[in-house]
């Protein structure tokens, strides 16, 4: 959200290659994006920060419903890749959709604490790689480093959901440079995996990171592979599932975002910094309006992103809702937007002073 409370502006890089695409699109002939896939492949790895001595190691598939996609897709490749899972596992108070999307392949669905390591043979774990949806909560180094050891001993494929690509290091923006954050995301959240060798698959959206939520641009998923062998099998499945899901007769929004990757990354990750700079300003301006509160350690360095999600006082909701806060409520807690902050300072006091008051302080 801006200052004002609005939905940020769509991405002017992603709208104008989809006028292109929506013009071209009057032909009539069918279109595709097959013949950019590997220099997509190469223009995401940029995006991501991964070395490029690992490229060889990836494989990419582009399906076409946004973050969403890429995380059932993740699911589906790794069912069929490994018949002994029965389940997917997820930390708990995360991504409520997970659980629909164990319902719709039809195998079970597990919760685990917080900062859990998922070692059970039969259960595929999903963990976030960057700040957890909905919480904030930003994972500790050795807790990553114990799930990569704990993934390599078992020779397990685990799901990296990367939602928020460098949100976790917004805060570092103004100091350090976009290039910056997102090496140190790298190196936070995929590294661990990648040193020791833990075979995974990376479900990114792009949504979040270039502001644009009404074009809802294809998803991006990235295997990691380092056994040459097994990367045909995987490429394989992963085309089948694609053409099952009616990927390949790909949107004009689809083609215009991989062009707009290729051709102009640049440019979408100067958006990117802009987003990050408008999250950085609200955890800051947070941080600073809630110390000796109940939420202050919600703003500490254990909490990064859009969200927080504490436990909501009985009756809140009417004072909360009453400040347009921009809060959702489920199961006796709030989730707010952190870039629900209006720019007026004495709106801003007032929004966190009865957030503040409504909510209780986090346990542990």
């Amino acid at each position: 959200l801006d200052s004002d409370g609005q939905a940020v502006a769509s991405s002017k890089t992603i709208l104008r290659y989809a006028r292109q695409e929506v013009e071209q699109s009057g032909l009539g002939n069918y279109q595709n994006s097959a013949p950019l896939l590997t220099d997509l492949r190469d223009e995401v790895l940029k995006w991501q920060r991964i070395p490029e001595h690992l490229w060889e190691s990836f494989v990419l598939a582009t399906p076409s419903d946004a973050g969403t996609g890429a995380v059932v897709s993740a699911v589906e490749i790794a069912l069929k890749f490994q018949n002994e899972l029965n389940s997917i596992g997820v930390e708990e108070l995360g991504w409520p959709a997970y659980a629909a999307i164990a319902r719709s392949c039809r195998v079970g669905f597990r919760e685990f604490p917080t900062d859990c390591v998922i070692g059970e043979r039969d259960v595929l774990p999903i963990y976030q790689a960057g700040p957890m949806n909905t919480t904030g909560r930003v994972t500790a180094e050795s807790v990553l480093a114990a799930r990569a050891k704990s993934a390599a001993e078992s020779n397990r494929l685990v799901i990296l959901d990367r939602a928020y690509s460098g949100f976790e290091f917004a805060k570092r923006l103004q100091d350090d440079g976009y290039d910056a954050v997102m090496r140190m995301s790298y190196e936070k959240q995929i590294a661990p995996f990648i040193e020791h060798g833990v075979p995974h698959l990376i479900a990114i959206s792009p949504t979040k990171c270039f502001r644009s939520f009404a074009l809802r641009p294809a998803g991006l998923l990235l295997a990691f592979l380092p056994d040459a062998s097994i990367q045909k099998e995987v490429t394989t499945i992963a085309n089948a599932l694609m053409r099952a899901r009616g990927c390949s007769f790909e949107h004009p929004i689809t083609r215009a975002f991989v062009k707009a990757m290729v051709n102009d990354r640049e440019l979408l990750e100067e958006e990117q910094a802009t987003v990050l700079q408008r999250v950085a300003d609200t955890e800051l301006a947070w941080e600073a309006l809630s110390q000796d509160t109940s939420i202050e350690s919600l703003f500490s360095e254990n909490y990064s992103g859009l969200f927080r999600n504490p436990n909501a006082r009985e009756g809140a909701e009417v004072a909360i809702y009453g400040d347009h806060i921009y809060p959702v409520f489920s199961s006796g807690r709030c989730r707010i937007n952190v870039t629900g902050l209006p720019a007026d300072e004495v709106l801003q006091r007032r929004h966190v002073t009865s957030f503040a008051a409504g909510c209780l302080p986090e346990e542990g």
